[in-house]
């Protein structure tokens, strides 16, 4: 494990990163979703494609990597980039799973990887919606201590600068960001995914001109069982970008 110091609006974060197979000349990059880190990401994908230098990160407030102020979706990915920059690094392909998917669109790489991305809002259900309306009335009454009791198990044992981060980007809409993609995009996605569903797969899709989907037997962590499929896909489909 390494780490590097970033500088960002006056604000240092910390950033801790793995690197598989260092002396490649392609990157990939791969994201980790929210309130996950880069080690479940390693652990699907370090044993595959080894003719990519695979470059694993910690966003800032995961795993290892530090953050102390309150960010948005937009700000993780000016955050990369200037990681990336200090490398000295340009990533062909980006992978992001669920928050990540977001991240990476950001980045605009020539091959953009989503696993079970987030970015397009699902409905709460009315037990949810419920505890909103109680936060809000507990909130007005002064009695914000209470928050852990309604908040979502994404958001629980959060810093209050992570919760307000959650806040900002679990409810934002993302689908110009996904239509303003030019590049080659690989969509896979789990078919019982309840966290981001397939049918969110097919909007994204839509917006992408010339993206694949590929809906694969799990759940949100479907990639688990099937990493070597999705490597034989990205390894097929990025090396044609180049031809």
């Amino acid at each position: 494990m390494a780490s590097r110091e970033i500088t960002y609006n006056n604000n240092r974060f910390e950033l801790s990163y793995e690197l598989v197979n260092p002396s490649q000349k392609e990157v990939l990059l791969v994201l980790h979703g929210w309130g996950s880190n880069k080690e479940i990401m390693m652990q699907a994908f370090a044993g595959t494609l080894p003719g990519y230098r695979h470059l694993y990160l910690d966003m800032p407030g995961f795993g290892k990597s530090s953050n102390d102020v309150v960010l948005q979706t937009g700000d993780y990915a000016q955050i990369v980039r200037l990681f990336l920059d200090s490398m000295g690094i340009e990533a062909k392909i980006v992978m992001g799973h669920s928050f990540g998917g977001k991240v990476a669109t950001l980045l605009n790489p020539p091959c953009l990887v989503l696993l079970s991305s987030s970015g397009i809002l699902v409905p709460k259900p009315l037990s949810i919606r419920a505890k909103i309306a109680f936060f809000k009335l507990f909130k007005s009454l002064g009695l914000q201590k209470l928050r852990h009791l309604f908040v979502s198990d994404d958001a629980k044992g959060m810093s209050q600068a992570m919760y307000e981060t959650f806040k900002n980007v679990v409810n934002e809409p993302f689908e110009e960001n996904f239509s303003n993609y030019t590049g080659k995009a690989l969509l896979f996605w789990g078919k019982e995914d309840t966290a981001t569903p397939l049918w969110t797969a097919e909007k994204i899709h839509a917006m992408i001109p010339g993206s694949e989907l590929y809906p694969l037997e799990g759940d949100h962590f479907f990639f688990l069982k099937h990493s070597v499929f999705i490597a034989q896909t990205i390894s097929k489909t990025c090396k044609e970008t180049d031809q």
